[in-house]
């Protein structure tokens, strides 16, 4: 009971903070058509979503439904950083140069800081209750701060007349997500072996 309690309060508390962060990243890019930040809240999106298969698995108390979830999250991860990675290409066939620039950076620091709280809910949670999937939701998150703040990137040289740098970082984060996604599956093929039995 006291895992199970454990456990769904470090996701309920991750997908409200990562929902608020992707939100708040959405208008902002809607303001400045940003395809760095739109590879960045997509993501955040996806994010903020893995919380509930991880939810339900601590809600039945089983760790074969864990296991399921952390691969739905791996899931999650790959296919939004192939949308992120096509959205960069496009704009990178079809230049559109961001605008409200500071605004832009705001957006980064948002995601930088609403991923470090996520990253620390998840791992926090997933140390107490022994969650292999929780504890790579949180390293995913903590990963995912410096994708947000390749938007403060994107922003700063966009400002000096960089123009490309906007879709080329909207790559950089699509590169750093497959990362993401591949050492994610690592962590949970660890963990089925390890439970193979249980």
């Amino acid at each position: 009971m006291l895992r199970t309690r454990v456990g769904i309060r470090a996701v309920a508390l991750s997908l409200v903070v990562l929902g608020v962060t992707a939100l708040l990243q959405l208008v902002i890019f809607w303001l400045s058509g940003s395809i760095a930040l739109l590879a960045d809240l997509i993501h955040n999106f996806g994010d903020a979503l893995t919380a509930i298969p991880l939810a339900v698995a601590f809600l039945i108390r089983s760790r074969l439904a864990e296991r399921w979830a952390g691969r739905a999250i791996v899931a999650v991860i790959f296919v939004s950083a192939v949308i992120a990675g096509f959205e960069a290409v496009q704009r990178l066939i079809t230049p559109h140069h961001p605008t409200h620039l500071f605004v832009l950076g705001c957006a980064g620091a948002i995601g930088v800081l609403g991923n470090e709280i996520a990253a620390q809910l998840r791992l926090r949670g997933g140390r107490a209750t022994g969650s292999a999937a929780l504890i790579a939701d949180g390293k995913h998150a903590r990963v995912d701060g410096i994708a947000s703040f390749g938007v403060i990137v994107s922003a700063v040289a966009v400002a000096f007349g960089i123009q490309i740098a906007d879709p080329l970082i909207g790559l950089v984060i699509t590169a750093v997500l497959l990362k993401i996604a591949g050492d994610s599956w690592r962590i949970i093929r660890a963990d089925a072996a390890t439970h193979s039995h249980t």
